[in-house]
Formats: C-alpha cells, sequence, structure tokens
C-alpha cells in the first residue's frame, strides 16, 4: 500500500538495470532483484524478491496483500478509524507485509529520492535499497549503525550483507 503515491514504470527489465547500477561494486554480482507477474491469473498477481548470492532473502507477494486487506477489514468491523499510513508504519513495514506492488513502487520512488532521505524514510525498502547502493560510503554506512540497530531484523540483515561486502 506504500503511502507514496504510486508511480508508473515502463518495464521490468528497465527498472531492474536501473537499480542494479546503482549497487556498490562489492555486491554487483551477488544482489538482484526479481519480479513475475502472472497474467494468466485473476488481477495478473507477482511476485518480487531481493536475492543474495542466488538465494533470497526478501520477498514481496501478493499474498500480503490480502493479509494487508484482512487487516483493514477486521479494523473496519471493530468499529476502528481505519489509516492506511499508520498500518503501514506500524504493522505492515516492521513485519515485512509487503506486496510486489509495494516493491516496485518502491523502486521507482528511490530513482526519484535523494540518499539522504532514503536512509531515514519510514519505507523500509527504501532503507534497504540505500544500503545496497554505491552512493551511500562506508563513513555514512558506519555513521548510520547506531539507527539501524532499532529496525526490524528483515532490514537489518541488508545493513549486514553491506558491511560485511565492505568489510566494516
Amino acid at each position: 500500500m506504500i503511502s507514496e503515491q504510486r508511480s508508473k514504470y515502463k518495464s521490468w527489465s528497465n527498472l531492474k538495470k536501473q537499480m542494479e547500477d546503482l549497487l556498490c561494486d562489492a555486491l554487483k554480482d551477488k544482489i538482484s532483484y526479481f519480479y513475475t507477474s502472472y497474467h494468466e491469473v485473476h488481477n495478473a498477481y507477482g511476485r518480487a524478491a531481493i536475492k543474495y548470492c542466488k538465494k533470497e532473502i526478501v520477498a514481496f507477494s501478493w499474498s500480503q496483500m490480502y493479509e494487508q486487506e484482512s487487516d483493514v477489514s477486521e479494523l473496519f468491523l471493530e468499529g476502528k478509524d481505519i489509516s492506511y499510513d499508520n498500518l503501514e508504519k506500524e504493522k505492515w513495514m516492521p513485519e515485512c507485509k509487503l506486496c510486489e506492488g509495494d516493491f516496485i513502487n518502491s523502486l521507482t520512488i528511490y530513482l526519484k529520492t535523494d540518499i539522504a532521505s532514503s536512509l531515514n524514510s519510514d519505507n523500509y525498502i527504501l532503507r534497504v535499497l540505500a544500503y545496497l547502493d554505491r552512493r551511500v560510503g562506508k563513513r555514512t554506512l558506519i555513521k548510520i549503525k547506531d539507527d539501524v540497530e532499532k529496525l526490524p531484523d528483515w532490514v537489518k540483515q541488508f545493513y549486514r550483507i553491506r558491511c560485511e561486502a565492505e568489510g566494516i
């Protein structure tokens, strides 16, 4: 559901290339981005992932979208005021309860966002992408260490991967 306005992308291969071009040298052949859409299935469901050494580290699937909708429906039935932004920040992002649309949208947002904003974003996907980005240097990685420790494990693992690759 990523609260920023949905952005359009022209082709997955172009988006993937742009993102992989931003990877730091130490991770160039180790990190890869994956996305597929099942066009024959109702609503063209899809799946996305970030892989490290060909092993899936985090996945984003259409099934997560159903969990998001279930959360919203449950709150609605309880008569509670529903805020997608609050649910996203308090539950979906920390639990990585995100769908492939959230991932694709985050990639397109990331390409338009400066590194400093991405490193401090409430959107943890943007943070992950920044940790892997060649524009983030070793001094910055060391400087943000304490902030990273407060984040969910699924986010911290990408910081650790980058630091290990850089010998930090």
